[in-house]
């Protein structure tokens, strides 16, 4: 009886061991594969209007012009797709001043217990903010996620306050955020839609991110931990440069990716998809499908003149309309001889007039759809003419003439 309860012993012992293996090396919450060859059988069995992704979007990152999506607005858990809003916070406080690159991070003891991708930071560990965004940017470290979300607002509950809020400034109307990383699943939700709207400001305007994104190998804490990209397309795609990936059980695998080719950037989101081959591939077919039947071109530059309008009671009598901004035109192929421009100036001014104020605007059509518009601007200050002005500027005149 003895010997038989020794053996159960040694046996739960065994099995114990077994488990505890397992848990140790079982895929934190998101550790992607890419198959070459099942990727590529998976691209050419899809339809790119039959997705297996229950929700998805294709937008152009310049115009935020929507190429294809289907259920974009339906609202799902996206996991570490979250962190896209945590780098933007990140980089706003950077490019702010608020925080830089060269800042150190203090890990605290709450932010050392995160579960899922980590760096496995310590309580009380140090390393620099840009090295922090490495290893979130590529490996999706939680732990060092909510390190950097302390340092930016104190706590991660000040700083989940901020990311909703930020949201509902970029118009993300289907999002709500409960933490910064993505771990929870109920109640944490967005849309395909809402993902590609924070994920194009943060490439945007905050471009530089786009330095960590693309990494594909690196290391953390001086070396001593390696970093590879959870965004296999940044090695597998030519011009994907970003961004994020995500997985839960609940959420699926789950991809928001850049990719620039041909002067034009798109950004794909994937949402809920059944395995990690098929997010890659999915996501392939959208960007394929966005550069081989779109095209950017920029047809008109800031500064450039349109016209002369008219300015009465002022010193000067007239003031040049020139675009406030470059103007890119996102085009289906085979459309650029069909682009239609507009001017649309006012008649006349009067004075005064503000340097950069808006005398007119240029609508650009096809077909008589509007597909894209740009506001003139004055050239130049213009004063209103009183009868003292007018006076120094005559006499300003005949002196000159009489230097001459």
């Amino acid at each position: 009886m003895l010997k038989k309860g020794l053996i159960c012993v040694i046996a739960a012992v065994f099995l114990l061991n077994i488990m505890t293996i397992s848990v140790l090396s079982a895929p934190a919450n998101d550790e992607p594969v890419y198959d070459v060859e099942t990727v590529a059988d998976i691209m050419t069995n899809t339809n790119v209007f039959e997705l297996q992704a229950k929700s998805f979007v294709l937008m152009d990152a310049t115009t935020g012009q929507i190429l294809l999506e289907n259920r974009s607005n339906e609202k799902l858990p996206i996991a570490s797709v979250t962190k896209v809003m945590s780098m933007l916070l990140v980089m706003e406080a950077i490019d702010s001043g608020k925080i830089n690159m060269d800042d150190i991070v203090t890990a605290s003891e709450y932010a050392a217990g995160m579960g899922g991708s980590q760096a496995y930071i310590e309580p009380g560990e140090q390393y620099s903010v840009k090295d922090a965004l490495k290893a979130v940017a590529t490996h999706s470290s939680n732990d060092v996620t909510v390190s950097l979300a302390e340092l930016v607002a104190g706590s991660e509950q000040g700083f989940v306050v901020l990311m909703n809020e930020r949201a509902k400034e970029l118009g993300m109307e289907n999002t709500n955020f409960l933490d910064c990383t993505g771990l929870t699943d109920e109640g944490h939700y967005s849309t395909a839609h809402d993902v590609a709207i924070m994920s194009r400001e943060l490439i945007v305007n905050h471009p530089r991110i786009l330095e960590f994104t693309s990494i594909w190998m690196d290391s953390f804490r001086n070396g001593e931990f390696e970093l590879v990209n959870t965004n296999k397309l940044v090695h597998f795609y030519e011009g994907c440069d970003g961004l994020k990936t995500g997985f839960t059980r609940a959420a699926g695998h789950c991809l928001s990716a850049t990719a620039t080719r041909n002067n034009m950037r798109l950004v794909s989101v994937v949402l809920g998809e059944p395995d990690s081959n098929t997010r890659f591939a999915e996501t392939r077919k959208l960007l394929d499908f966005g550069f081989a039947n779109y095209e950017s071109t920029q047809v008109n530059k800031k500064g450039e003149e349109v016209n002369e309008i008219e300015v009465k009671k002022a010193l000067i009598p007239k003031t040049k309309a020139l675009y406030s901004d470059d103007v890119k035109l996102l085009l289906a192929r085979g459309e650029k001889a069909k682009v239609i421009r507009e001017v649309r100036l006012k008649g006349s001014l009067t004075a005064p007039v503000s340097k950069g104020e808006k005398i007119g605007e240029v609508v650009y059509k096809i077909d008589e759809r509007e597909i894209a518009k740009v506001d003139l601007v004055s050239d130049r200050e213009i004063e209103k003419a009183t009868f003292g002005k007018l006076f120094v500027t005559m006499l300003s005149s005949w002196f000159s003439v009489g230097r001459t």
